[in-house]
């Protein structure tokens, strides 16, 4: 049928996606990304083709489990192999210093990023193409949980919620540009999650029972607020204040703070405090009950849309953070590609640098990043 390059992560998902498409008749190209944090050693790998353009990974110092370690690696290649699917390994470290330039500069910011959605706004789905167009393949698949759905007014496929609603990720797609839907596959979607790991039992795959990630891919550590403090200059510390404004302690800084933080704020009180609001420039953070969190609106920038954008307010489902769920709201477009949400209820966590997406039923309509 087609050609089809595979963004491989050493994951079962992009394991069983490799396969279903072999078995819809496609012709499989397997790509792993590497676009970690730079260290010394070299990835073995024991095969040369005609596409050894594309440079070999470094492996990672710590071997952490991701989407882009050493270990990974080698679970995708061996998939491959057992597949006969040709493997190769892209090396992204320079695209992807943008994404932890972007991952610092929000945290500093006083701000929550979203590092995995820009990863498939600007890698995943942007350099992947690229490197698809270079080897004439028509399509670009990944084993993300989302679905692409066929309309009839339109060559260009609706992007819907997958199968699975305690894996869906068409929250994390909502930034795709929108003529790339057509060259988009995404196998798994139509799975729910106990299946694809059965049949990758069934086809003999060793990464049948490993474990999801859960981790952002770059941060070693696993804590994000000291990957921030080593790779910025300047003093982020400061008070932590009550909504009335009084002082009830002190911060080491503002990077490891987010809004509807409960836990490690560092003070104590009878009853659960929130973060409700960061402000950078005081490098204030400003803590209060739940109540106090609380917000019906808000606006966001940076719009995306997968349809026509709407030209005048109109009802939908919006998310405010991937493991959430779709409220009821009313939304508009704003001039200068923004957007405003109003929702039903008070949502609770909204927080800047974060995405909102907006759905119709299933259907992802578009989103932005919350102001």
């Amino acid at each position: 049928m087609s050609r089809v390059v595979l963004a491989m992560s050493g994951g079962v998902d992009s394991s069983v996606a490799a396969h279903l498409l072999l078995e819809a008749g496609h012709e499989v190209i397997g790509v792993f990304m590497r676009h970690g944090e730079e260290s010394v050693a070299a990835c073995a790998t024991d095969k040369t083709n005609d596409l050894s353009i594309l440079p070999l990974l470094n492996d990672r110092a710590d071997h952490k489990q991701g989407c882009c370690s050493a270990a990974d690696a080698a679970d995708a290649r061996r998939v491959a192999d057992l597949l006969s699917i040709p493997f190769y390994a892209l090396n992204l470290q320079e695209d992807f210093r943008g994404i932890v330039d972007y991952f610092v500069a929000e945290y500093s910011a006083g701000r929550t990023p979203n590092p995995c959605v820009m990863c498939n706004n600007w890698i995943k789905f942007g350099r992947l193409f690229e490197y698809a167009d270079s080897v004439n393949a028509e399509f670009v698949a990944t084993g993300h949980y989302a679905s692409l759905q066929a309309r009839p007014d339109t060559v260009i496929p609706a992007l819907c919620c997958g199968t699975d609603d305690n894996k869906d990720q068409s929250y994390v797609l909502f930034g795709v540009q929108r003529d790339l839907l057509s060259r988009m596959l995404l196998p798994v979607g139509q799975f729910e999650k106990p299946v694809i790991r059965q049949l990758a039992r069934q086809l003999g795959l060793k990464v049948a029972d490993k474990r999801d990630s859960q981790e952002i891919c770059f941060v070693t550590s696993g804590k994000h607020d000291e990957f921030v403090r080593a790779r910025r200059e300047e003093d982020l510390s400061g008070e932590i204040v009550t909504t009335d404004g009084k002082v009830v302690g002190t911060h080491p800084g503002i990077e490891r703070f987010t809004i509807g933080q409960r836990k490690g704020l560092g003070v104590a009180f009878g009853e659960p405090r929130f973060v409700v609001r960061i402000e950078p420039a005081s490098r204030r953070v400003v803590i209060g009950e739940k109540h106090e969190l609380g917000r019906t609106d808000l606006t966001a920038n940076r719009t995306n849309w997968l349809v026509d954008p709407p030209t005048t307010r109109f009802h939908c489902t919006a998310k405010i953070r991937y493991n959430s769920p779709a409220m009821p709201a009313s939304a508009e477009v704003l001039s200068d590609d923004r957007l405003a949400v109003q929702f039903a209820e008070p949502r609770y966590g909204v927080a800047p640098g974060q995405a909102v997406v907006c759905y119709d039923g299933n259907r992802v309509l578009g989103g932005g990043w919350i102001e």
